[in-house]
């Protein structure tokens, strides 16, 4: 499974971040940071998750 952020489109509303922490993270800034481009399968769920909750779309699950 790979991620993918259109950061043109994130907003920083952090919905990602609570589904998934350790894959994305808000910086002190408010800018979206992915700690993970390529987590394992054992977070597909949290995954999929933020990105069906991105308020923006900004989120896609590749494989």
């Amino acid at each position: 499974m790979r991620v993918v952020v259109d950061y043109r489109r994130c907003i920083g509303a952090g919905s990602c971040t609570r589904a998934a922490p350790a894959v994305f993270q808000l910086a002190s800034d408010g800018t979206l940071r992915l700690l993970q481009e390529e987590p394992g399968e054992s977070h597909r769920d949290q995954v999929e998750e933020a990105a069906e909750y991105c308020p923006t779309g900004a989120i896609t699950v590749e494989g």
